[in-house]
């Protein structure tokens, strides 16, 4: 087994870092901020869990493979964000769990029913930008650049 050189060790560091640092930001709007997440903001936390637990192993188990997971799991949680992204500006329809429907043509009793499973936090609802970007779309860049960190772990390690 190599040893990982110090520069893959630090940029694994920053990698992994900063998928806990995201999820920490994305837990602090959820708890401190009072913005309960929708469940593609869920489904976008998973590969950030990921990332942080490969990160323990790539330090621990040195190896070309678990850079290219890390940066596997950050690519991951972008392309959710970015799809997330499109269905907050309504380029595409999101989950049907998660986005509102038409009503056209439903009768009483199915309305009701959509009404009732309808989820409390809807995914197609921007609830926070910042310079134009969603929370969605800012998760985007960062995992994009935490990708490219990652890769570049892999290449020195």
């Amino acid at each position: 087994m190599s040893r990982l050189t110090l520069n893959a060790r630090l940029l694994i560091l920053t990698a992994a870092g900063g998928s806990a640092a995201l999820m920490l930001g994305a837990l602090a709007f959820q708890y401190l901020g009072d913005m309960p997440p929708c469940n593609l903001c869920y489904w976008q936390r998973y590969p950030h869990i990921a990332a942080v637990l490969i990160g323990i192993a790539a330090l621990v188990l040195a190896g070309r493979l678990w850079p290219l997971l890390g940066a596997l799991a950050a690519g991951t949680t972008a392309a959710i964000a970015l799809y997330h992204t499109g269905v907050e500006r309504g380029w595409w329809d999101g989950p049907s769990t998660c986005s509102a429907s038409g009503v056209e043509g439903l009768n009483t009793e199915e309305l009701l029913n959509q009404i009732m499973s309808a989820p409390l936090v809807r995914c197609d609802e921007v609830p926070w930008e910042m310079l134009g970007l969603s929370m969605a779309s800012w998760n985007g860049v960062a995992s994009l650049a935490l990708m490219g960190i990652w890769l570049m772990a892999a290449q020195r390690s």
